[in-house]
Order: structure tokens, then C-alpha cells, then sequence
């Protein structure tokens, strides 16, 4: 599902030249779950905002989905994005204007989907994620638990074929980031591709395989667990 080769991309100002990544090779499966770690300034980042369709490499190539993605301009890029990938972040990203349902909403607005499709979708998400109950609560006015529960529902409600979750747990308490870990283990085992840049061990430990970066460059790989059945 996706496949980078050579990505390598390079942050320059009129007199620093700084290379974030270095010819970085990655092939993730569909239906795999992958879990990125590394120390601060590896690159992490960097390569999920090329993945995510937020960025472009310096050089390389980059396929989602058998396409070739790694040059697109940005309208198509974002057109791409839009449909395919949602993101769940560390601060939540939730809006606090918003009350829960139309954090939720949002995406599927942007989708240009009619209101009575989305609120069927809204409602669905919600009630999967055992949060409909607060639908009408601002993010202030809820738990870290919470919050991120609506991030993750905000993430899958146009079901998207891959996830990219930026350090998911790292606000939230052992058992609410268990939680967390829980429902994104659900939703790879329905066949969501999960991408997660982790620093927890714990965390890696749910991932079918962990990818370090150091300095840009990916020194190792390790496998965690069998996917059983790759779905193609």
C-alpha cells in the first residue's frame, strides 16, 4: 500500500542545508500496522508528513496505493489526503469552537456528503467509539481520554484506508492510552493500515512491526507478530 524508495528530503535557508531524511526504503502492507520509533529530530516526523500527503520529498519516489504520489501538487494532494488518510495527533487537534458531533462532522463536510449521510456516519463513529453521550460537550470540556476518542472518531469516520497516529498515548494516562491502543488495534484487525510514530516501548509493542530511525536513515527493522492473513 505504500512504498517509499530513496525518499530523502532536505531542509535548506540561504545558509543551512539540513538533511531530514536520507534515502529512506519503506514498504508497508495493506492492513499492516507499523509502529516508527526513534530519539527527537530522527525524522520521524518528517517521514509521516510525506506519508501523510502533507509534504514532498526533496528527492525519491513514493507510491500509495500503486500510485506514484511523491510530486503531486498540493490541490492533489490534498484531494488525495481527504479520502484516504486520517490523522490521529498527541495535542488532539480537536477545535474548541466546536462541540464533539462537529469535530466529528468535519472531515465528512469537507467530503462535500450530505447532511443526512453524515449524520448517520457521525452518529455510527460515535457510538463505536463510546462517546456519543458527550456529542454535545465542547473538548474543554472533556478528559484527555475523551478527547482523544473523538480525535480517533474524527480520524475513521470517512473510513480512510490508512491512519497516521503521532505519538497517540503521549498526553494520556496508562489506562486511557491502553484504551487507545485497544481501539486502534480494532480497527487494524478490520483492515486499516496504522502507521504510529511511538517513543513508548508499550506502545510498539501492539505493532506488527517497529521501524527506528536514526538520523534519517532507517538502521533497523523488527518484526513483532505475524499479521496472519496480509489482505492485498
Amino acid at each position: 500500500m505504500i512504498k517509499t524508495e530513496n525518499l530523502t528530503k532536505v531542509f535548506r535557508t540561504e545558509e543551512v542545508e539540513t538533511s531530514a531524511l536520507n534515502e529512506v526504503s519503506l514498504h508497508i502492507k495493506k492492513g499492516e500496522f507499523v509502529a516508527i520509533m526513534g530519539p527527537s529530530g530522527c525524522g520521524k516526523s518528517t517521514l509521516m508528513n510525506i506519508i501523510g500527503l502533507l509534504d514532498n520529498p526533496t528527492s525519491g519516489e513514493y507510491y500509495f496505493d500503486g500510485a506514484e504520489v511523491g510530486q503531486l501538487k498540493e490541490r492533489n494532494r490534498t484531494m488525495l489526503r481527504k479520502g484516504n488518510i486520517g490523522f490521529v495527533f498527541q495535542s488532539f487537534n480537536l477545535i474548541d469552537e466546536l462541540n464533539v458531533y462537529e469535530n466529528v462532522e468535519l472531515p465528512l463536510i469537507y467530503l462535500k456528503l450530505k447532511a443526512r449521510e453524515r449524520k448517520e456516519m457521525v452518529e455510527k463513529v460515535l457510538e463505536r467509539m463510546k462517546i456519543a453521550h458527550r456529542a454535545k460537550h465542547f473538548p474543554q470540556q472533556l478528559s484527555g481520554g475523551q478527547q482523544q476518542r473523538v480525535a480517533i472518531a474524527r480520524a475513521v469516520v470517512a473510513n480512510p484506508k490508512l491512519i497516521l497516529a503521532d505519538e497517540p498515548t503521549g498526553n494520556l494516562d496508562s489506562k486511557n492510552g491502553l484504551e487507545v491502543m485497544n481501539l486502534l488495534t480494532e480497527l487494524n484487525r478490520e483492515g486499516t493500515t496504522i502507521v504510529m510514530v511511538t517513543h513508548s516501548l508499550h506502545d510498539s509493542e501492539f505493532a506488527h512491526r517497529v521501524v527506528n530511525l536514526f538520523d534519517g536513515m532507517i538502521i533497523t527493522e523488527e518484526v513483532k507478530k505475524e499479521m496472519g492473513e496480509i489482505l492485498l
